[in-house]
C-alpha cells in the first residue's frame, strides 16, 4: 500500500513539473514574439519596474537568465540589482541636519540664480553670508 502512495506522489509531482515547464516555455515564446514586434526600440522602465525585474532576476541567477531573458541582458538586470542594493545601504536615510542644511543652501542658490540671472558666485556667496550661512 505504501508503494502505491509513493508512486502516486511521484507521478503527481512529475505531472505538475511538466505543467510548469509548459507554462515557462509558453511565456518564453511570448517574450520572443513581443521582442520581435518591438524591434530595435529601446524599452524605458521606471525605477519600480527595474526593481521588480532585478529582484526576480537575482533569484534565478546568471546562468538561467542567459537561457530565458530576451528583453534585457543578464548583465543589465544584475547591474540594476547591484544599484538597488547600493542605494539601500548608502546611508541616505541616516544623514542628519547637515544634509538638510546643504539641501536648503542648494535650493537658495538655485532660487537666487533664477531670480537674479546677472549675479555671479561672489554675489550669491555674499547674500548667503548676510543670511547667516557659513559656506566657503
Amino acid at each position: 500500500m505504501n508503494y502505491f502512495w509513493s508512486f502516486f506522489l511521484v507521478s503527481l509531482a512529475g505531472w505538475m513539473n511538466r505543467q510548469q515547464q509548459d507554462v515557462i516555455a509558453y511565456l518564453m515564446e511570448e517574450n520572443r514574439v513581443l521582442r520581435e514586434k518591438l524591434g530595435k526600440k529601446r524599452l524605458l522602465l521606471n525605477v519600480e519596474q527595474k526593481r521588480r525585474l532585478a529582484t526576480a532576476a537575482i533569484k534565478i541567477g546568471r546562468d538561467a537568465l542567459k537561457q530565458c531573458v530576451f528583453l534585457f541582458s543578464p548583465e543589465t538586470l544584475l547591474k540594476w540589482h547591484r544599484t538597488l542594493v547600493a542605494r539601500k545601504y548608502d546611508g541616505a536615510g541616516k544623514r542628519g541636519p547637515e544634509a538638510k542644511k546643504a539641501n536648503e543652501v542648494r535650493k537658495l542658490v538655485l532660487r537666487f540664480k533664477q531670480e537674479n540671472a546677472d549675479w555671479g558666485y561672489g554675489h550669491i556667496h555674499g547674500e548667503l553670508k548676510k543670511l547667516g550661512y557659513k559656506i566657503s
